[in-house]
């Protein structure tokens, strides 16, 4: 009796690292020829942890690749009014080429008015309604950084999609509505017939036996278990909780939405995690940026 191979790793630490140094060669010919580095901001209100740790990563890359960046920090009781200053006060900044609002944002500010307020031309993150409409309409925009570092690993790594049943979980309009789209416009990767489930969607596991490609976003620690997935499916973890545990030396483990142990002899292809989605959507915002830059200069 076969066995069914060993899967396929679709390492986005190791992918990520050879784009910064892409990056970092078009920065280095970008600013050899008379240009100013690129120039990031972050915005970070409160003190979440996930969220401190996610920026901080963005800085470095920054600096690995030959950019600018900027951090500021603001404390969870700031008003609407003072996030929307500091959000216009950076879109009038001729010296940012873009910029980012890291989200969740504290519960008394409305997320998508701060979104909403962000020139679409700096909205690095693709989160505008401008650019999600260019996305839906295959126009030029930002796409949201981790469908964009989705589709890059599927491109970098030559996984077939073309033909093939894509099931997205989880409906975001940061992950897995862009997600559907990409997926199911033309060219390669793309060309799936996608599914979309939610929290509201039954039989959730009989579709899941359908992909061929199972884009698991939903934020719900090892909810995809393995007899949820198929034979030889491509499985794309994008969540990533931090989960008690004593005998960690944080005190925490990172899980995704995937039961990887279990899931992963099953696939053709898997994202682990972490190192798997979370630096692909890093190196999107990077290569957002410098498109930011470049579209500035030749304006």
């Amino acid at each position: 009796m076969s066995q069914t191979p060993p899967p396929q790793i679709l390492d986005g630490k190791g992918l990520s690292e050879r784009i910064k140094d892409e990056i970092a060669s078009e920065v280095t010919e970008w600013t050899g020829q008379g240009h100013r580095a690129p120039h990031l901001a972050a915005v970070l209100v409160g003190e979440d942890g996930a969220s401190k740790t996610y920026v901080d990563h963005k800085v470095r890359s920054c600096e690995r690749v030959g950019f600018k960046s900027t951090m500021v920090l603001r404390p969870a009781d700031i008003s609407q009014r003072e996030l929307l200053d500091i959000v216009h006060g950076l879109n009038e900044d001729p010296n940012i080429d873009g910029f980012i609002v890291q989200l969740p944002l504290p519960n008394h500010i409305d997320a998508q008015a701060i979104t909403e307020a962000i020139d679409p031309t700096k909205d690095v993150d693709g989160f505008h309604p401008v650019n999600i409409g260019n996305l839906a309409l295959g126009l030029p925009g930002f796409v949201p950084a981790t469908p964009a570092g989705i589709i890059t690993l599927l491109e970098r790594f030559e996984v077939p999609t073309e033909g093939r049943h894509a099931v997205v979980i989880g409906r975001s309009s940061i992950v897995g509505t862009p997600m559907s789209l990409l997926l199911s416009r033309s060219g390669q990767p793309g060309n799936c017939t996608v599914t979309l489930c939610h929290s509201r969607t039954q039989d959730l596991q009989e579709h899941c036996l359908q992909a061929d490609i199972l884009i698991a976003a939903v934020g719900r620690p090892e909810m995809i278990k393995a007899d949820m997935v198929k034979e030889g499916a491509v499985v794309v973890d994008v969540g990533i909780t931090r989960v008690k545990d004593v005998t960690a030396k944080r005190g925490y483990r990172l899980r995704g939405d995937v039961a990887y142990d279990e899931v992963a002899p099953k696939c053709s292809w898997i994202t682990p995690v972490p190192g798997g989605v979370g630096p692909m959507t890093i190196v999107s915002l990077l290569r957002n940026t410098l498109l930011a830059a470049k579209a500035k200069a030749e304006a």
